[in-house]
This record gives structure tokens, C-alpha cells and sequence, in this order.
């Protein structure tokens, strides 16, 4: 992502009406739709919008949701139905800019507003129920077009038809998709000592995926250790036998 990309807000969208989710999380406003005009964007979100399960979503650093609106078509060819703004819980549907990619730290202005990228979708339950698509979190993760939330910088209103214009991206160039996938521990133990502004769940996702990297390299050297071992008693056996 450069500070020259640019895309366009789709639609702006806020809870329609809460969800029974079965299990511990009860009620859900994943059920998000778009909004006519301008909506006002606060420290906390959406004018509108609101958060059910506050012990695993929200507050400042999940303040604002944005999909892509080329992920959600892919997404809606592979299903083989519509999957209109609002179905992934964004507030915002966004084109002509790779959402998933975006550099964490990076700034958006849309219309009088600046937000900020702050972590990748972590898909849930919740999702999986909403959805209503067999083993939903295990595709959507393996395919990691996540998503963004943002932090809101300057509060403001957005509509659609707004330019979301990229005003700033981090030098560190570590992006949603690559916090959420974890797959180098290396670049993002840079993210922790790079990028002031990320939060304590962010900090914990990165801990997660190191202590996931240290378990599976002890885990290969202890193979590596057993299938030795037989070969090397095969040849102690040899070299006793020829002595004889």
C-alpha cells in the first residue's frame, strides 16, 4: 500500500437488527446494513451502530470495520450468492483498494475524517452462525482476506461515494494479513517495536503466533531426533557385527 492509493466508499453501514447466536455470546450485531446520507463516525464508532459482545469486539482499536468490495465479489462467486454490503459486519464496503493489505499504522481520510489501520478481522462463531456456509471460519481464514478494523483519529461523517485516500503508511510495511497469518515471526516481532500505536490484543496475537512457531520448531527437532536415533543403533549394530 502507497500514500498514492485511493478507492471509493461503497456504502456505510450500521446494525440492522441483533442476532440470537447459540452458545455463550447470546446476541450479535453482525447484522449490518447500508444507510442513506451521511453518518457521523465517533471515537467509538458509528452513529447507529453499537456492539453486543463487548468482552471480544469494540472499543477504539475496532472502532470501524472496512471491507473490500472485489474480497466480498470473490467471496460471492465461490459461494454462489450475493453477499451484499454489510454481510461481513463492516460499516465500511469499500472498492479499488486492497483492504486486507493494508499497511497496520496506515491513515485514511475519508471525507472530513481520519482513521487509522489498526488490526485484522479475527473471524468467530459469531460469523460462522451468520453466515450459514459449512466450516465458513476454517475457508475464511485459510483464505485471510480479513479485512481492517480502524481506529477513528478525527471524527466526522462518511458517505458513500467518499475517496478513501491513503494520507500516511508506516515504513515497517507489515499489513492486516500478514498480523493475521502470522506466517513470519520474525517481521512481526518488528511490528512491536515499530509501530507505537498498536494495541494489547494486537501485542497478544503477535505472542500467540511466536509461541505457535517456537512449538512447532521444538516439535520438528524432536522428530528429527527419533528418526535418527533408529538409524544410528542400526549402525552400532553393524559395526559390532563385523567385528565378529
Amino acid at each position: 500500500m502507497r500514500t498514492t492509493d485511493s478507492g471509493e466508499v461503497l456504502a456505510v453501514c450500521v446494525v440492522h437488527a441483533e442476532l440470537d447466536v447459540p452458545g455463550r455470546v447470546g446476541r450479535s450485531a453482525i447484522d449490518k446494513r447500508p444507510m442513506p446520507g451521511r453518518v457521523a463516525v465517533r471515537a467509538l464508532g458509528l452513529d447507529g451502530d453499537h456492539v453486543c459482545n463487548t468482552d471480544d469486539h469494540g472499543g477504539v482499536h475496532q472502532a470501524v470495520y472496512a471491507y473490500a468490495d472485489e474480497d466480498a465479489r470473490r467471496w460471492g462467486s465461490a459461494l454462489d450468492r450475493e453477499l451484499p454490503a454489510g454481510w461481513f459486519g463492516e460499516n465500511l464496503r469499500i472498492a479499488g483498494l486492497a483492504v486486507s493489505d493494508a499497511v497496520l499504522g496506515a491513515r485514511w481520510a475519508i471525507g472530513d475524517t481520519l482513521l487509522e489501520v489498526s488490526a485484522p478481522r479475527v473471524p468467530c462463531a459469531t460469523f460462522q452462525h451468520w453466515s450459514g456456509e459449512a466450516q465458513w471460519v476454517k475457508r475464511f481464514t485459510l483464505q485471510a482476506d480479513t479485512g481492517a478494523y480502524l481506529r477513528v483519529l478525527t471524527e466526522g461523517t462518511i458517505g458513500a461515494g467518499d475517496r478513501v485516500s491513503v494520507v500516511h503508511v508506516p515504513d515497517h510495511g507489515i499489513t492486516a494479513r500478514d498480523l493475521f497469518t502470522g506466517d513470519d515471526p520474525d517481521l512481526l516481532a518488528i511490528l512491536l517495536a515499530a509501530e507505537p500505536t498498536i494495541s494489547d490484543e494486537v501485542r497478544r496475537q503477535v505472542e500467540r503466533h511466536a509461541r505457535r512457531h517456537a512449538n512447532a520448531d521444538r516439535a520438528a527437532r524432536r522428530r528429527a531426533g527419533e528418526s535418527a536415533q533408529p538409524a544410528t543403533r542400526r549402525g552400532t549394530e553393524l559395526d559390532t557385527g563385523a567385528q565378529l
